[in-house]
């Protein structure tokens, strides 16, 4: 169920999002607390997994009669929260969280996001770009004030390259991890570190095809349907909950390359919804699943 109000919008917005055993009351709970501190609801999602018996909401606000500061709100909430046993997370909406992009040599999901992040359209800070290549790379490519690093791994440098780049996302105060386009496999230890807050994305064909040039395999068994998908890293290999997904049929007339062109069309599309989804608070794990309340 999703309700909105209309008219002039107060400056200063808060989103709240919780998860929660189901029982009655909890919306009430959470509307009534929001009237008494003097706050209006402009967006209010929910939905109850009837499998789990889970409740899931996020809700959009601000002061209707009084400017209440997001520590005060915390607080006054923690009570709420205590008495509905509340998985929960409450924070200003104008804050931007700090994300740190992987790479390889495959730059056009790099590029895509560089690319919304300029215009606005992904509220975020990038705190660096990683990449196992040189910067020669991705020559003529505009980074910005964005440092570049330059991590090469090999498999016997593996442990030791992940680690430096662990430190570099706490020494950076990476909130969370973009894997866009990075063809290194993740180690279990490091996708344990980065639990529900790294995505990735990599493309999705039935059958599935793995290995080198995955669009020539799809091409050469004919494929009609070609996809990708976003996903949070999880120490299953591209089993993590799921985010967001698209597909695009493929024809007879179709070339190797042009399932490749297709495909990059298709991930950069995907990966930035996920990405978008994320920083917008849309997204609640749902055990192996996500509930993602699109806009």
């Amino acid at each position: 169920m999703s309700q909105s109000q209309s008219g002039n919008q107060p400056h200063t917005q808060f989103v709240l999002t919780l998860s929660c055993p189901d029982r009655p009351g909890i919306v009430a709970g959470v509307t009534a607390f929001l009237l008494e501190q003097g706050q209006t609801i402009m967006d209010a999602q929910q939905f109850n997994d009837a499998e789990t018996s889970h409740f899931f909401m996020r809700v959009l606000f601000g002061p209707a009669t009084a400017e209440v500061p997001l520590g005060k709100l915390s607080d006054g909430f923690a009570a709420v929260a205590k008495r509905y046993d509340l998985t929960w997370q409450l924070r200003d909406r104008s804050e931007k969280r700090s994300v740190m992009l992987l790479v390889s040599k495959f730059d056009h999901c790099l590029a895509d996001i560089l690319y919304r992040w300029r215009i606005g359209e992904l509220r975020m800070k990038p705190t660096a770009i990683v990449a196992n290549h040189p910067r020669e790379v991705f020559d003529g490519m505009d980074f910005g004030d964005v440092p570049f690093h330059y991590m090469p791994v090999t498999r016997d440098t593996k442990a030791q390259q992940e680690a430096h780049i662990l430190k570099l996302i706490e020494d950076t105060g990476t909130e969370l991890v973009v894997l866009a386009r990075y063809m290194q496999i993740l180690s279990d230890w490091m996708s344990r570190q980065l639990v529900g807050r790294c995505i990735n994305i990599h493309h999705s064909f039935l059958p599935g095809f793995k290995g080198a040039k995955p669009y020539h395999q799809a091409h050469e068994r004919g494929v009609k349907l070609i996809g990708a998908t976003a996903h949070y890293v999880t120490a299953d290999l591209d089993e993590g909950p799921i985010i967001d997904q698209d597909v695009e049929r493929i024809s007879h007339r179709d070339a190797a390359d042009d399932l490749v062109r297709k495909g990059r069309d298709i991930e950069r599309r995907v990966l930035a919804r996920a990405l978008r989804y994320h920083l917008e608070d849309r997204v609640i794990l749902n055990g192996r699943k996500t509930v993602v309340f699109t806009d």
